[in-house]
């Protein structure tokens, strides 16, 4: 017999966003991204619009992470040292399709670098790379205000992802992406109610909706994914059912997350039967990350060579599929 898969329709769709700059734009990106305007739940392909893919960038630093497993230290080498060519390592050889630069070495108690010596970092790996830059701080708001003005006048007019800002620090850095062309991403503790009043700030100071990513906290796997899960597939759905001030593409960090975890980065032995610590981190991320994937997000920032290729190869094969139907 026939049968018919049942189908909902949503009133609303989230907002499209465009990250990069290109020559034309004011900018020296080689090309622009695209992410959001879908108007259906993730990969629900048979109810709605999905016209963008959810991208996968990769994350170089000022300052190495302190939990950062051996593992990657053992894949990455001395390129560590080198955020510049990391960057270009992880486009050319591992199809990155962003950068983030994750500032972590400019707070007062990691490093203390100041906010020229983040600037011309910044500035590096845009000459090294052609794709979109996302620029990550941290939250030592006095410090991280200082950095990301002097990062953001740095990089004018190439519309990078300044991540991030919060509830009780968004008004400087804000103003900075409106003065130099930055899009921001706005980064809440896990709460819906939370990442709207943030969005409702922002908005009401005139930032442009169309320049707003949404953070709701990443949780890893076997660290609280199921609370993660559960808020952002509420956002998603409040967005999609009309709320605008939901109705946003969300980032997500499974690469930072997970390279934190012990089962990442605790030697093989002292746990064995948890198996190769060469793969465990890339499947602990690749978990992590397909879990995010399905919930909602539309840009995940990962760590492991692996898990990259992996969760691309996921995501293609299912947008390939699409086109089948």
């Amino acid at each position: 017999m026939d049968f018919e898969i049942p189908k909902e329709t949503n009133p609303g769709s989230i907002r499209e966003l465009t990250l990069g700059a290109t020559p034309e734009a004011g900018g020296t990106r080689s090309h622009t991204l695209t992410i959001g305007g879908s108007s259906s739940l993730p990969f629900h392909f048979f109810e709605g619009r999905q016209p963008n893919r959810p991208l996968v960038a990769m994350e170089v630093f000022d300052r190495i992470p302190a939990k950062y497993p051996d593992s990657l230290r053992g894949i990455f080498g001395d390129l560590l040292e080198q955020p510049a060519d990391m960057a270009k390592a992880c486009v050319d050889k591992y199809g990155a399709e962003l950068i983030s630069v994750r500032l972590e070495g400019t707070h007062p108690e990691k490093g203390d670098r100041t906010a020229e010596e983040a600037a011309q970092l910044v500035k590096a790996v845009l000459a090294a790379v052609g794709v979109p830059i996302i620029v990550t701080g941290h939250s030592h708001f006095e410090k991280t205000n200082e950095v990301m003005k002097k990062v953001c006048e740095a990089a004018a007019g190439e519309n990078c992802l300044i991540n991030y800002v919060e509830t009780d620090n968004y008004k400087t850095i804000a103003a900075a992406c409106i003065a130099y062309g930055h899009t921001l991403v706005a980064q809440t503790p896990i709460d819906v109610n939370l990442a709207k009043q943030l969005n409702i700030l922002l908005t009401d100071m005139e930032f442009p909706r169309e320049r707003i990513v949404m953070d709701p906290l990443t949780s890893t796997l076997g660290y609280g994914i199921e609370y993660t899960y559960s808020i952002m597939e509420r956002i998603r759905i409040d967005g999609l059912a009309g709320d605008e001030m939901l109705a946003f593409p969300m980032l997500v960090n499974p690469g930072y997350e997970s390279a934190r975890v012990k089962e990442a980065r605790a030697p093989e032995s002292d746990n064995p039967q948890w198996g190769d610590i060469n793969l465990r981190g890339a499947y602990w991320e690749i978990a992590t990350a397909m879990a995010l994937l399905v919930t909602g997000a539309d840009l995940l920032v990962m760590h492991h060579p692996e898990a990259v290729r992996a969760v691309k190869s996921s995501i293609a094969g299912m947008f390939d599929a699409k086109e089948r139907v």
